[in-house]
């Protein structure tokens, strides 16, 4: 009797969640009846649609367009504005460019010239996976980077197997033959390999640790494009959140956070999780053994060999750079240049002397949407000048006749962009500009002046620990959303500097190890079979204590001295207007 019952309220959980939630919440706005208790309905209200996904996340962040207005917390031309700040743009304009480069095999023409250059050893190819994943989720996005890396992943996998089992069998045709849709299948090593049940110890402890270094490999890389994003400002959602969350809050504060300070500080700390990554996922998967792992002493294995081929063979089809590979990657180091000599810091910029102003006409935005429109003005193919063939490139001029095709066309954009991401960073930022307005940001900050007796480091780490845990059931993207604008609420409160708090809780955001369906890249390696639940679990709960403690070290050393951390800021000051 209980057990249908409850499988029909399971069947029915979205749409009680869906119509239940707004009655639940309404008696903020009925019986307390403020602005404040109205924002906090809306923030509750889209708090609860978030985590439970019962709509998708895009149209969740709509809500204050419809609520804000009817509640009288904002008129529908002020909240309209929030949807596509400076931020949004930002975020537009280096995924553009992030589209090109995978849209013309880029991506992938780096990573497969690293590992040929890293080598195959199980250690080093570890290493070289990571670095090459985390380099880039750097500039593009996580999901992207993840799907490209793991069939190469799968590929080399396969063969160090094939070529194990040919050395058991004895015989090498049984072993050829495609990759089978899921791994897991290859993972069957009495049938894959010829080899019967009563073989020697010997062939099961080889296929256990080929096993071991199967879920090792896997894991590598989803890891990898998580520690990755965060280096950059445009890597992943969560850092767009906070200069754009910075900006709505702090709109004194003197560009705190722009590409060049944001990477001086997130890139050491990316480096130190990414080591801190591959010393814990080589002792789990591979052991410290350094003849092994290393091939200390050792001359090269068949396996090895073979799997070099793998790799050697994918670079070798993707044929010489063409021309627009070649412009795709000029335009991306010119973004990278400009991004970096803005506002570097500790020198001016060029856009200080390009505009002796104090105003700051040229962000990182306008950068990234300059590259951006060169994409679909530079040609794919090298135009014929007066007839003239070029002989540089393989590729076939364009003749005057055809008509030109850009680097990048809409119809790529449409099918590979992101919108919904645009909408779900507007949506956070009209949560912020509501709870700024309804006086809800200026109450809560009020009532966590009691923490003021904690030490900033402890919060900090207490910090690490609630988002850690927080967004392995959501969006690292709405964590943020949620959380940035209360801590800086407490930060206000407590008088310290809202970096300190804000920081941490952006990382954090991003590093969701522990479960499949926290983060896109959990969930496509998980889906190749190599590994279970009770994997990632086991392994991602150690991972996110790395991360929370590499988040402390960096934040409470270099963090520290960049953003002045020891003092509360003039522009942080907002109540005292």
């Amino acid at each position: 009797m209980i057990a249908p019952l409850l499988k029909s309220i399971w069947r029915w959980k979205n749409g009680l969640i869906l119509f239940c939630t707004p009655s639940l919440l309404l008696p903020l706005p009925l019986v307390i009846g403020t602005t404040k208790a109205s924002c906090a309905y809306v923030i509750g209200l889209m708090a609860v649609y978030w985590c439970t996904e019962v709509l998708p996340l895009a149209v969740t962040a709509l809500l204050p367009v419809v609520l804000f207005p009817l509640f009288g917390i904002m008129e529908s031309k002020d909240v309209c504005m929030q949807y596509l700040k400076d931020t949004n743009m930002l975020f537009l304009g280096g995924l553009m460019v992030a589209v090109a480069v995978e849209h013309w095999n880029l991506h992938k023409r780096i990573a497969l010239r690293v590992l040929l250059i890293v080598g195959v050893r199980p250690a080093l190819l570890m290493l070289g996976f990571m670095g090459v994943t985390a380099f880039l989720s750097m500039w593009i996005s996580n999901t992207a980077t993840t799907a490209m890396m793991v069939p190469i992943v799968q590929a080399v996998l396969k063969q160090l197997m094939n070529t194990a089992g040919e050395e058991e069998a004895g015989d090498p045709a049984e072993c050829e033959g495609k990759l089978p849709d899921k791994p897991a299948e290859v993972l069957v090593p009495v049938k894959s390999f010829g080899i019967s049940p009563e073989n020697t110890a010997e062939a099961h402890s080889e296929t256990k640790e080929m096993l071991r270094m199967s879920k090792g490999m896997m894991l590598c890389v989803c890891y990898a494009a998580s520690i990755g994003g965060t280096a950059t400002l445009t890597g992943t959602g969560p850092n767009l959140v906070l200069t754009g969350q910075i900006s709505e809050l702090f709109p004194d504060n003197p560009d705190v956070v722009n590409f060049a300070s944001w990477f001086g500080f997130a890139f050491p700390n990316m480096i130190i999780m990414l080591l801190a990554a591959w010393l814990w996922l080589q002792l789990v998967f591979l052991g410290f053994n350094l003849k092994k792992a290393w091939g200390l002493g050792t001359i090269k294995t068949e396996k090895e060999i073979a799997a070099y081929n793998v790799i050697r063979e994918e670079y070798r089809s993707l044929g010489p750079m063409s021309f627009g590979e070649i412009s795709v990657m000029m335009l991306f180091f010119l973004l990278v240049v400009l991004w970096f000599s803005r506002d570097p810091g500790f020198v001016s910029g060029w856009a200080t002397h390009l505009f002796n102003s104090e105003k700051e006409y040229v962000t990182d935005a306008t950068v990234a949407v300059f590259i951006a429109a060169l994409l679909f003005v530079f040609p794919a193919k090298p135009p014929s000048l007066f007839f003239c063939r070029p002989q540089s490139f393989d590729t076939v001029p364009q003749s005057p006749s055809e008509p030109q095709t850009a680097l990048l066309t809409w119809q790529v954009v449409q099918k590979k962009m992101p919108w919904s991401i645009i909408l779900l960073l507007g949506g956070g930022f009209a949560l912020a500009k509501g709870s700024e307005d309804s006086g809800l940001s200026t109450w809560l900050g009020e009532q966590m002046a009691p923490l003021q007796t904690i030490p900033p480091w402890a919060i900090s780490i207490i910090v690490c620990l609630m988002i850690a845990t927080f967004t392995e059931c959501t969006s690292n993207v709405a964590t943020a959303t949620l959380f940035l604008p209360i801590l800086a609420s407490l930060s206000q409160s407590i008088g310290i500097n809202p970096l300190y708090v804000m920081i941490p809780c952006t990382l954090s955001a991003s590093f969701a190890f522990m479960l499949p369906v926290a983060t896109p890249p959990n969930a496509i390696v998980f889906s190749y079979g190599y590994l279970k639940v009770s994997d990632m679990a086991r392994t991602g709960i150690v991972m996110n204590i790395i991360g929370i403690l590499s988040i402390t070290l960096a934040i409470n050393s270099w963090g520290r001295v960049m953003f002045s951390l020891d003092s509360f800021p003039s522009w942080a000051n907002t109540t005292a207007v």
